[in-house]
Order: C-alpha cells, then structure tokens, then sequence
C-alpha cells in the first residue's frame, strides 16, 4: 500500500502546526518549509478543516493551527480521511458514486485473497490508530521546522 501525496502533505502540515502551537501559521509558511505548491497546500488545508484537524481563521491576523491538541489527533484517523480509497484492488473498492458498473471479478464470491488483504488492511489502521500526532513529532522535527520564520 501506498500513501497518496494528498496524505502525505496533510501529515506533514499537522506535524508542522504541532510543533508550532504557540503561534498562527501560513499557509506560505508551511509549504516554503516543506517546499510543497502552496495552491496544492490550499486544497489540502481545507480539507483539514472540514474535518476538524486545523483551525483556519480569516483575516489580516489571520492563519493556521490545530483544530485539537496534536494528543487527540490519531494518525490513522487522518489517513482514513485523507485517503479516498483505502481498497487495496479493485475488488475491495467502494461502489463508483454514479453507479457505473466495474468489471467484477470471477472469483469474488469464493475469493479468499480478498479476506487476507482486508485483514492486513486493518492491520495496518489498528498500528496507525496507536500513534498520535504528539507521538510523531520528534525533537528533530522540532529543530528543522522550529526555526522556520512567519511569512
């Protein structure tokens, strides 16, 4: 399996907000630290917010933080947000939303390979489901991405 870029930046952007609570952040700020599309981070934050993991406030003052502290956020909580797809192959894909039809495969209803992917599959979210955001951010992080000055 495979984080999509999308989780990967949105995981990178918590870790930087949680390491930088005692002030607002941009969104300039975190894709310069980074050196991600700030129009790419854009998208990324907003969905963020609708999801309660960042706070954004409008304005001249305005910017970014966490929408709870960095202990309440589960890592595998964002990777089950951010990720739109967590099937593994076609067969374990949720149904297209415009009920086109997929070809199914032949197997699907004797398939055993499907049973040992989702299990693995839960595996891997019941690790994820162990860490927090506060667990993830080390005094290394904190010393690379402290530093970093406001834009």
């Amino acid at each position: 399996m495979r984080l999509t870029l999308h989780t990967d930046y949105a995981l990178r952007t918590l870790i930087y907000l949680g390491i930088h609570t005692d002030r607002l952040t941009s969104i300039r700020e975190v894709a310069q630290a980074y050196g991600i599309s700030e129009n790419h981070l854009i998208k990324i934050i907003h969905r963020l917010g609708q999801g309660g993991f960042v706070e954004t406030i409008r304005g001249r003052n305005g910017g970014l933080r966490l929408g709870r502290p960095a202990a309440q956020i589960l890592i595998g909580d964002v990777v089950r947000y951010t990720e739109e797809d967590m099937g593994l192959v076609a067969c374990m894909q949720p149904p297209h939303p415009e009920g086109l039809n997929r070809k199914g495969c032949i197997l699907s209803d004797v398939c055993r390979l499907r049973g040992v992917l989702h299990e693995a599959l839960d595996l891997f979210i019941s690790v994820l489901d162990r860490y927090t955001l506060a667990d993830v951010i080390t005094d290394r992080e904190r010393r690379l991405l402290g530093n970093a000055v406001s834009a």
